[in-house]
C-alpha cells in the first residue's frame, strides 16, 4: 500500500534499486493509478532529472542517467503487428523497460522481471500487487523495505 504520490515514487524508487538493464517492468492499473508515478520514483533513483511523463501520445520516451530507462504507454494499441513491434523494440535495448498498459504488447514483449498492478484504493492510496516476477526479486522488494508484504 502507498499513501500518497511520494509513498509510491519511493515504492518505484525501490524497486529501481534491484533492476539492472535488460530488465521490463509491467505496469498495469486503471488511468490515474500511479503508473507513470511510480515510473518518475524509479526515474529519479537512476540519476534522471528531466520531467518524466506519460507517454501515452508518443508511445515511447527515452530517460539518460546512471542508466537508460524506455519508459512506454501501449495504452492506443490492439495488439502490436510485427510493423508496430519493430517501432517499440529499440526501447529494450540495454535499458530497464517500463510498459504501461502491456495488455496490447501480449506475446510480444520480452519476458519481464515483473508484472505489477497498481489500484485505486482510496484519494491518494494505492494498492501495489506483482503477479509474477523472475527468481527471487519479490523477495528482495520485501527485504528492502519492512513494510512491504511478501506472500508466495
Amino acid at each position: 500500500m502507498t499513501r500518497s504520490v511520494a509513498e509510491t515514487e519511493a515504492f518505484g524508487a525501490l524497486l529501481a534499486g534491484l533492476l539492472s538493464p535488460g530488465d521490463i517492468v509491467l505496469l498495469r492499473g486503471d488511468l490515474g493509478a500511479g503508473k507513470t508515478t511510480l515510473v518518475r520514483g524509479a526515474c529519479r533513483s537512476l540519476g534522471i532529472d528531466e520531467p518524466v511523463t506519460s507517454p501515452t501520445f508518443t508511445i515511447g520516451h527515452l530517460y539518460h542517467g546512471g542508466s537508460v530507462v524506455a519508459h512506454l504507454d501501449l495504452y492506443r494499441f490492439n495488439g502490436l503487428s510485427h510493423a508496430e513491434w519493430g517501432d517499440i523494440e529499440p526501447y529494450f535495448d540495454g535499458t530497464i523497460a517500463f510498459v504501461e498498459w502491456p495488455e496490447a504488447g501480449h506475446g510480444a514483449l520480452p519476458p519481464a522481471a515483473i508484472s505489477l498492478l497498481l489500484e485505486h484504493v482510496g484519494p491518494d492510496e494505492r494498492r501495489i500487487s506483482a503477479d509474477e516476477a523472475r527468481g527471487t526479486l519479490l523477495e528482495e522488494i520485501a527485504r528492502a523495505d519492512s513494510g512491504i508484504r511478501y506472500r508466495n
